[in-house]
Protein backbone atom coordinates (compact mmCIF):
# COMPACT_ATOMS: atom_id res chain seq x y z
CA UNK A 1 0.00 0.00 0.00
CA UNK A 2 1.11 3.70 -0.91
CA UNK A 3 2.24 5.91 1.35
CA UNK A 4 -0.79 8.64 2.37
CA UNK A 5 -1.08 10.29 -0.97
CA UNK A 6 -0.48 14.39 -0.99
CA UNK A 7 -2.75 14.89 -3.90
CA UNK A 8 -5.75 12.76 -1.96
CA UNK A 9 -5.04 15.30 0.83
CA UNK A 10 -5.15 18.06 -1.15
CA UNK A 11 -8.82 16.72 -2.96
CA UNK A 12 -10.20 16.00 0.19
CA UNK A 13 -9.09 19.27 1.88
CA UNK A 14 -10.55 21.60 -1.44
CA UNK A 15 -13.21 19.23 -1.03
CA UNK A 16 -14.37 19.91 2.16
CA UNK A 17 -14.16 23.92 1.78
CA UNK A 18 -16.57 23.44 -0.78
CA UNK A 19 -19.06 21.35 0.76
CA UNK A 20 -18.83 22.93 3.99
CA UNK A 21 -19.46 26.51 2.22
CA UNK A 22 -22.13 24.39 0.21
CA UNK A 23 -24.04 22.78 3.71
CA UNK A 24 -23.66 26.13 5.52
CA UNK A 25 -25.66 28.24 2.49
CA UNK A 26 -27.98 25.01 2.16
CA UNK A 27 -28.63 24.96 5.87
CA UNK A 28 -29.61 28.39 6.22
CA UNK A 29 -32.00 28.33 3.07
CA UNK A 30 -33.93 26.74 5.05
CA UNK A 31 -33.97 27.24 8.63
CA UNK A 32 -36.04 25.14 10.79
CA UNK A 33 -38.47 27.11 13.14
CA UNK A 34 -36.53 25.30 16.14
CA UNK A 35 -33.25 27.55 17.05
CA UNK A 36 -32.63 24.31 19.32
CA UNK A 37 -33.11 22.18 15.77
CA UNK A 38 -31.49 24.03 13.54
CA UNK A 39 -28.12 24.16 16.26
CA UNK A 40 -28.29 20.21 16.45
CA UNK A 41 -28.68 19.94 12.72
CA UNK A 42 -25.50 22.29 12.34
CA UNK A 43 -23.63 20.39 15.10
CA UNK A 44 -24.15 17.23 13.11
CA UNK A 45 -23.25 18.14 9.68
CA UNK A 46 -20.41 20.30 10.56
CA UNK A 47 -19.00 19.19 13.15
CA UNK A 48 -15.89 17.80 11.26
CA UNK A 49 -15.16 14.69 9.17
CA UNK A 50 -12.87 13.84 6.06
CA UNK A 51 -15.84 14.16 3.87
CA UNK A 52 -14.92 11.34 1.82
CA UNK A 53 -18.20 10.10 0.85
CA UNK A 54 -18.79 13.90 -1.22
CA UNK A 55 -15.50 14.08 -2.47
CA UNK A 56 -16.14 10.52 -4.08
CA UNK A 57 -19.00 12.44 -5.58
CA UNK A 58 -16.68 15.11 -6.55
CA UNK A 59 -14.20 12.76 -7.77
CA UNK A 60 -16.24 11.24 -10.08
CA UNK A 61 -17.94 14.01 -11.67
CA UNK A 62 -14.39 15.01 -12.64
CA UNK A 63 -13.32 11.10 -13.96
CA UNK A 64 -16.80 11.84 -16.14
CA UNK A 65 -15.10 15.09 -17.50
CA UNK A 66 -17.44 17.22 -16.03
CA UNK A 67 -16.65 20.30 -13.58
CA UNK A 68 -16.45 19.10 -9.94
CA UNK A 69 -18.99 22.38 -8.78
CA UNK A 70 -21.49 20.74 -10.67
CA UNK A 71 -21.73 17.91 -8.53
CA UNK A 72 -21.56 19.95 -5.24
CA UNK A 73 -25.34 19.96 -4.28
CA UNK A 74 -25.59 15.99 -4.93
CA UNK A 75 -22.28 15.82 -2.76
CA UNK A 76 -23.89 17.93 -0.17
CA UNK A 77 -26.64 15.30 -0.16
CA UNK A 78 -24.76 12.26 0.29
CA UNK A 79 -23.29 13.99 3.23
CA UNK A 80 -26.50 15.00 4.65
CA UNK A 81 -27.63 11.39 4.64
CA UNK A 82 -23.92 10.33 5.87
CA UNK A 83 -24.53 12.66 8.98
CA UNK A 84 -27.93 11.76 10.24
CA UNK A 85 -27.50 8.10 10.04
CA UNK A 86 -24.33 9.01 12.62
CA UNK A 87 -26.42 10.38 14.73
CA UNK A 88 -29.02 7.81 14.50
CA UNK A 89 -26.44 5.38 14.94
CA UNK A 90 -24.98 6.80 18.50
CA UNK A 91 -28.21 6.76 19.98
CA UNK A 92 -28.65 4.59 23.33
CA UNK A 93 -31.32 1.86 21.14
CA UNK A 94 -28.30 1.39 18.79
CA UNK A 95 -24.35 1.61 19.11
CA UNK A 96 -25.14 3.71 21.98
CA UNK A 97 -21.65 6.14 21.80
CA UNK A 98 -21.10 9.21 23.38
CA UNK A 99 -18.54 10.16 21.32
CA UNK A 100 -18.17 10.70 17.81
CA UNK A 101 -15.34 12.87 15.78
CA UNK A 102 -13.90 13.64 18.99
CA UNK A 103 -16.93 15.46 20.50
CA UNK A 104 -20.01 14.45 22.81
CA UNK A 105 -22.48 13.09 20.02
CA UNK A 106 -25.75 14.34 19.35
CA UNK A 107 -27.54 13.09 21.84
CA UNK A 108 -25.14 13.77 24.54
CA UNK A 109 -24.66 17.56 23.26
CA UNK A 110 -28.36 18.27 23.20
CA UNK A 111 -30.71 15.26 24.10
CA UNK A 112 -32.28 12.19 22.81
CA UNK A 113 -35.28 13.32 21.04
CA UNK A 114 -33.76 16.68 19.47
CA UNK A 115 -31.16 13.95 18.14
CA UNK A 116 -33.54 11.86 16.53
CA UNK A 117 -35.28 15.06 15.28
CA UNK A 118 -32.22 16.25 13.52
CA UNK A 119 -31.41 13.21 11.78
CA UNK A 120 -34.76 12.68 10.67
CA UNK A 121 -34.40 16.36 9.01
CA UNK A 122 -30.95 15.80 7.41
CA UNK A 123 -32.51 13.14 5.58
CA UNK A 124 -35.51 15.19 4.41
CA UNK A 125 -33.10 17.46 3.39
CA UNK A 126 -31.13 15.42 1.47
CA UNK A 127 -33.28 14.54 -0.63
CA UNK A 128 -35.08 17.87 -1.37
CA UNK A 129 -31.77 19.22 -2.04
CA UNK A 130 -31.40 16.85 -4.90
CA UNK A 131 -34.41 17.66 -6.27
CA UNK A 132 -33.24 21.52 -6.35
CA UNK A 133 -29.69 20.42 -7.69
CA UNK A 134 -29.61 23.90 -10.26
CA UNK A 135 -27.73 22.86 -13.61
CA UNK A 136 -28.50 19.25 -13.84
CA UNK A 137 -31.71 18.22 -15.92
CA UNK A 138 -35.09 16.99 -14.45
CA UNK A 139 -34.16 13.00 -15.76
CA UNK A 140 -30.89 12.86 -14.39
CA UNK A 141 -32.06 14.41 -10.92
CA UNK A 142 -35.02 11.92 -10.75
CA UNK A 143 -32.77 9.02 -11.27
CA UNK A 144 -29.98 10.63 -8.89
CA UNK A 145 -33.22 10.56 -6.24
CA UNK A 146 -34.16 7.09 -6.33
CA UNK A 147 -30.30 6.25 -6.66
CA UNK A 148 -29.63 7.96 -3.12
CA UNK A 149 -33.32 6.38 -1.62
CA UNK A 150 -32.60 2.70 -2.79
CA UNK A 151 -28.59 3.30 -0.72
CA UNK A 152 -30.32 4.99 1.99
CA UNK A 153 -32.75 2.63 2.11
CA UNK A 154 -33.87 -0.58 3.56
CA UNK A 155 -32.37 -2.17 0.62
CA UNK A 156 -28.79 -0.31 1.35
CA UNK A 157 -27.59 1.40 4.34
CA UNK A 158 -30.59 0.63 6.50
CA UNK A 159 -30.60 -2.58 5.70
CA UNK A 160 -27.29 -3.37 6.71
CA UNK A 161 -27.19 -1.60 10.19
CA UNK A 162 -30.44 -3.71 10.66
CA UNK A 163 -28.39 -6.68 9.90
CA UNK A 164 -25.50 -5.43 12.03
CA UNK A 165 -27.73 -4.95 14.87
CA UNK A 166 -28.84 -8.79 14.62
CA UNK A 167 -25.10 -10.41 14.05
CA UNK A 168 -24.12 -8.92 17.81
CA UNK A 169 -22.61 -12.04 19.36
CA UNK A 170 -23.11 -14.01 16.20
CA UNK A 171 -20.36 -15.82 14.50
CA UNK A 172 -20.65 -15.25 11.10
CA UNK A 173 -18.66 -16.39 7.67
CA UNK A 174 -16.86 -13.61 5.48
CA UNK A 175 -19.49 -13.73 2.61
CA UNK A 176 -22.54 -12.59 5.59
CA UNK A 177 -20.23 -10.11 6.51
CA UNK A 178 -19.28 -8.71 3.27
CA UNK A 179 -22.81 -8.79 2.74
CA UNK A 180 -23.88 -6.53 5.91
CA UNK A 181 -21.04 -4.40 4.76
CA UNK A 182 -21.95 -4.17 0.98
CA UNK A 183 -25.78 -2.48 2.48
CA UNK A 184 -24.29 -0.76 5.87
CA UNK A 185 -21.29 1.28 4.31
CA UNK A 186 -20.65 0.10 0.72
CA UNK A 187 -24.00 1.38 -0.64
CA UNK A 188 -23.96 4.96 0.47
CA UNK A 189 -20.21 4.83 -1.00
CA UNK A 190 -21.49 3.70 -4.29
CA UNK A 191 -24.06 6.42 -4.21
CA UNK A 192 -21.60 8.51 -3.92
CA UNK A 193 -19.30 7.73 -6.73
CA UNK A 194 -22.84 7.06 -9.00
CA UNK A 195 -24.14 10.40 -8.38
CA UNK A 196 -21.06 12.34 -9.56
CA UNK A 197 -20.91 10.05 -12.49
CA UNK A 198 -24.39 10.76 -13.23
CA UNK A 199 -23.44 14.72 -13.54
CA UNK A 200 -22.81 13.62 -16.99
CA UNK A 201 -25.78 13.59 -18.42
CA UNK A 202 -26.51 10.68 -19.86
CA UNK A 203 -23.63 8.25 -18.06
CA UNK A 204 -22.18 5.89 -20.49
CA UNK A 205 -23.12 2.94 -19.00
CA UNK A 206 -19.67 0.99 -19.53
CA UNK A 207 -18.10 3.97 -17.48
CA UNK A 208 -20.77 4.30 -14.92
CA UNK A 209 -20.37 0.28 -14.61
CA UNK A 210 -16.57 0.52 -14.00
CA UNK A 211 -17.16 3.72 -11.50
CA UNK A 212 -19.55 0.77 -9.67
CA UNK A 213 -17.51 -1.68 -9.43
CA UNK A 214 -14.18 0.75 -8.16
CA UNK A 215 -16.84 1.82 -5.42
CA UNK A 216 -18.00 -1.49 -4.32
CA UNK A 217 -14.62 -2.67 -4.20
CA UNK A 218 -13.64 0.64 -1.89
CA UNK A 219 -16.60 0.30 0.21
CA UNK A 220 -15.47 -3.02 1.79
CA UNK A 221 -11.87 -1.58 1.57
CA UNK A 222 -13.39 1.47 4.22
CA UNK A 223 -14.78 -0.90 6.24
CA UNK A 224 -11.67 -3.46 6.51
CA UNK A 225 -9.70 -0.39 7.40
CA UNK A 226 -12.30 0.85 10.19
CA UNK A 227 -12.16 -2.91 11.76
CA UNK A 228 -8.29 -2.45 11.29
CA UNK A 229 -8.65 1.06 13.41
CA UNK A 230 -10.82 0.24 15.83
CA UNK A 231 -8.31 -2.56 16.91
CA UNK A 232 -5.02 -0.72 16.10
CA UNK A 233 -6.12 2.81 16.58
CA UNK A 234 -5.88 5.58 18.73
CA UNK A 235 -9.04 7.27 20.30
CA UNK A 236 -7.68 10.84 20.37
CA UNK A 237 -6.89 10.38 16.66
CA UNK A 238 -9.88 7.79 15.36
CA UNK A 239 -12.29 10.33 17.49
CA UNK A 240 -14.20 7.90 19.01
CA UNK A 241 -13.91 5.28 21.50
CA UNK A 242 -10.79 2.53 20.37
CA UNK A 243 -12.22 -0.91 20.82
CA UNK A 244 -15.65 -0.28 20.76
CA UNK A 245 -16.53 -2.85 18.36
CA UNK A 246 -14.86 -5.37 20.33
CA UNK A 247 -16.69 -4.68 23.37
CA UNK A 248 -19.91 -5.05 21.87
CA UNK A 249 -18.77 -8.42 20.66
CA UNK A 250 -19.89 -7.19 16.88
CA UNK A 251 -18.13 -9.37 14.20
CA UNK A 252 -15.33 -7.52 11.51
CA UNK A 253 -12.73 -8.80 9.45
CA UNK A 254 -10.02 -8.91 12.29
CA UNK A 255 -12.19 -11.65 14.04
CA UNK A 256 -12.68 -13.80 11.12
CA UNK A 257 -9.54 -13.29 9.25
CA UNK A 258 -7.25 -12.44 11.88
CA UNK A 259 -5.37 -9.10 11.50
CA UNK A 260 -2.69 -10.27 9.22
CA UNK A 261 -5.58 -11.78 6.85
CA UNK A 262 -7.93 -8.49 7.16
CA UNK A 263 -4.89 -6.41 6.02
CA UNK A 264 -4.18 -9.02 2.82
CA UNK A 265 -7.72 -9.13 2.05
CA UNK A 266 -7.45 -4.94 2.10
CA UNK A 267 -5.12 -4.76 -0.37
CA UNK A 268 -7.02 -6.61 -2.37
CA UNK A 269 -9.69 -4.99 -2.43
CA UNK A 270 -7.50 -1.73 -2.79
CA UNK A 271 -5.96 -3.71 -6.46
CA UNK A 272 -9.88 -4.51 -7.26
CA UNK A 273 -10.64 -0.93 -7.24
CA UNK A 274 -7.61 0.81 -8.78
CA UNK A 275 -7.87 -1.59 -12.17
CA UNK A 276 -11.78 -0.45 -12.58
CA UNK A 277 -9.76 3.27 -13.21
CA UNK A 278 -7.83 2.20 -15.87
CA UNK A 279 -9.62 3.61 -18.74
CA UNK A 280 -10.19 6.81 -17.19
CA UNK A 281 -6.91 8.83 -17.68
CA UNK A 282 -5.79 11.59 -15.49
CA UNK A 283 -9.28 12.26 -14.77
CA UNK A 284 -9.33 9.64 -12.33
CA UNK A 285 -7.15 10.80 -10.23
CA UNK A 286 -8.62 12.11 -7.45
CA UNK A 287 -10.24 8.31 -7.61
CA UNK A 288 -6.91 6.85 -7.17
CA UNK A 289 -5.78 9.00 -4.34
CA UNK A 290 -8.82 8.74 -2.45
CA UNK A 291 -8.54 4.73 -2.74
CA UNK A 292 -5.18 4.57 -1.06
CA UNK A 293 -6.06 7.37 1.17
CA UNK A 294 -8.52 5.30 2.56
CA UNK A 295 -6.53 2.12 3.10
CA UNK A 296 -3.65 3.89 5.21
CA UNK A 297 -6.07 6.74 6.94
CA UNK A 298 -5.53 6.74 10.79
CA UNK A 299 -9.03 8.04 11.48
Amino acid sequence: MQETPSLALTFLERSQALVDDELKRLLSASPAPSVRLSEAMAYSVLGGGKRIRPALCLAAAQAMGQDITKALVPACAVEAIHAYSLVHDDLPAMDDDNLRRGRPTVHIAFDEATAILAGDALQACAFNWLAQTPSISDRARLSMVAELAVASGQAGMVGGQAIDLESVGKTLTIESLETMHRHKTGALIEASVRLGAMTADPAPGDQLDRLTDYASALGLAFQVQDDLLDIEGDTNVIGKPQGSDLARDKPTYPSLLGIDGAKAHLQTLLDRALAQLDSFGDNAEPLRAIANYIVVRSH
